[in-house]
């Protein structure tokens, strides 16, 4: 397989990856907040049932914005690879400039698992903070009973 191949494979697979991981973290903040907007906490008689209701699908917000930088370093550190085995190859005509695109266009992984990362850590607290919030009004409802 080409170099050049094996770079786009690496270049487009993580930064695919990371695209598609945002587009489940805002698909599923969207479907959350629907939820949060319409639910009847009178409906609950139990606090458990209420939590476990409120908190699906945070876990995987939580997981892709944890876990999106290191997708993006894991993409950064084999494009860096692939550059030092491109420079290998033509060690007979290094040319800087050639070099110094490579290494940048490597990091672009880092920056677009970071660009992941820290929308996905915010809307999570975000989410969690109205489930505090949820509970807490449950809870308010049920000691005026």
């Amino acid at each position: 397989m080409p170099i050049e191949q094996l770079k786009d494979i690496v270049d487009y697979g993580i930064i695919g990856l990371l695209i598609f991981l945002s587009f489940i973290t805002f698909a599923f903040t969207i479907e959350r907040v629907l939820f949060y907007r319409s639910i009847k906490l009178s409906t609950y008689t139990h606090k458990l049932s209420l939590e476990i209701d409120l908190s699906k699908r945070l876990s995987t917000i939580a997981s892709i914005g944890s876990n999106a930088p290191y997708i993006g370093l894991l993409g950064t550190v084999l494009a860096i690879i692939l550059t030092f085995y491109i420079i290998g190859d033509k060690q007979d005509s290094i040319n800087p400039g050639e070099i110094m695109k490579h290494l940048a266009l490597a990091l672009k992984a880092t920056a677009a698992g970071l660009v992941v990362a820290i929308p996905a850590t915010v809307l999570y607290n975000a989410l969690l903070t109205k489930v505090d919030t949820l509970l807490a009004k449950w809870e308010i409802m049920q000691d005026e009973k």
